[in-house]
This record gives C-alpha cells, structure tokens and sequence, in this order.
C-alpha cells in the first residue's frame, strides 16, 4: 500500500471555531496532520488552510470529502507537488562560540540563510525553502548545539495562473 505525502489547500470563512472544526474533522477519524498552517487570503473574509498529510489514495478522497462537507469550508484542492511552489520557515538558536561561529557562518551562507539575532552566547538563524532542505540545516546545526528551534509547516501556492479562490 503506496504512503505519500499530500498537501491539500483549502479556503475558509474568516471566523472563530473553523480552524478547530477542520483540525478536528482530522482527529475524529485518526488521521494524522504532517503539517497545517493557516493565515488570511488577499479575499476578505476567508482564511487559507495548508495541510500536508501522508497516506493513500483512498485516504486522500476520504479526507477531501469530510473537508467539503464542513458548513465553512468554501474550497479544497489536493496541490499537485510539480506544480505547487512548497516553502517553510525555520528560527533556530544556535550556540554561539569562538570555536564554531565561523563554520555556523559559513553553513548560514551556503544554505542562503541570515542571522537574525547575534549575541555573545547564541545566533539566530532564519531559514525558508523545501522541506528537504529544512531538515539538512538543523541536522547542519546539531554538532553546534541546538538550544532552541520552530519551524511553520508548509505553506504551498500553485505555479502560474492556477488558483485556490472562493468561486
């Protein structure tokens, strides 16, 4: 049985209790959430809803019919990953010492990331890109020392004129 990952967008009213009704919808049925992350839409009124999950097929169709039945859900669409532009964000704190704060500098810039905080003891470094490269910079930072990270989830938009909108 095929295990993929899957990222669905889906549009929302704008009020209280809808994010709780679709993470719910999630959690009644066992289905296990690999990322959400919602935030408002250029549409007055309606919130976007990103959530990437992994299952199969039929979960997918499952999870897309329980999606569409919830009274404030307006739109759902399963984003095809070629044509879907996937990005995260991630602050971490590292330890900041004489001895490694050249080699966290150097691995910053390679990866195209900024220091965002710098203090005697600990930088901060924010990052944005692929899933995949999320997870190469913290595993990257580990020897340095971690002391504290969070990351988004998957926000995700399709590339050209495909839209994700209220009709």
């Amino acid at each position: 049985m095929e295990n993929n990952q899957y990222v669905i967008g889906v549009i929302v009213s704008n009020i209280s209790g809808v994010l709780s009704r679709v993470s719910g919808m999630f959690t009644r049925r066992g289905f296990n959430i690999d990322s959400l992350t919602v935030g408002e839409t250029e549409t007055s009124g309606f919130s976007r809803i990103t959530v990437a999950f992994h299952g199969n097929d039929d979960l997918k169709m499952r999870i897309l019919k329980q999606l569409e039945k919830l009274h404030d859900v307006k739109e759902v669409e399963v984003l095809d990953p070629g044509e879907t532009v996937i990005r995260e964000l991630l602050l971490i704190k590292v330890k900041n010492t004489p001895n490694t704060r050249q080699d966290i500098m150097t691995a910053v810039e390679i990866f195209r990331s900024k220091i965002v905080d710098y203090s005697t003891t600990a930088l901060i470094c924010e990052l944005t890109g692929e899933t995949s490269k999320i997870d190469a910079f913290i595993e990257l930072m580990k020897p340095y020392g971690i002391m504290e990270m969070c990351r988004t989830g998957i926000v995700a938009i399709e590339r050209g004129d495909n839209c994700l909108k209220t009709k």
